[in-house]
């Protein structure tokens, strides 16, 4: 089992190649929701890393995807410029999800 890298950027593509993860930089939603379908139908991906645009891109088929199968594990992950969400986006993530304020 391997783990995929789904990204809007050469530079994070490149980083993860040294770490021996393989990849795709896409460009728009099309592309990316075409190596998405391509990611889930293939079986030896274990995890699937996205970065966060990707992730804003397609949150509805990621988000299906985390609710309703054990594999592939999706990952999101920061750009090259960094977490670009609200420092409590986690407590409002828990919120949403349970509906109690921490």
């Amino acid at each position: 089992m391997i783990s995929y890298l789904i990204s809007d950027n050469t530079d994070t593509l490149v980083g993860m190649r040294l770490a021996g993860i393989t990849g795709e930089v896409v460009r728009d939603r099309s592309e990316a929701l075409k190596e998405f379908n391509k990611c889930i139908s293939d079986k030896n991906i274990a995890i699937l890393i996205v970065t966060e645009k990707i992730f804003n891109l397609l949150e509805d088929e990621l988000m299906e995807i985390k609710l309703k199968s054990k594999f592939p594990l999706i990952v999101e992950i920061p750009t090259r410029d960094g977490l670009q969400r609200n420092d409590d986006f986690i407590t409002k993530y828990i919120n949403e999800s349970i509906g109690i304020n921490v």
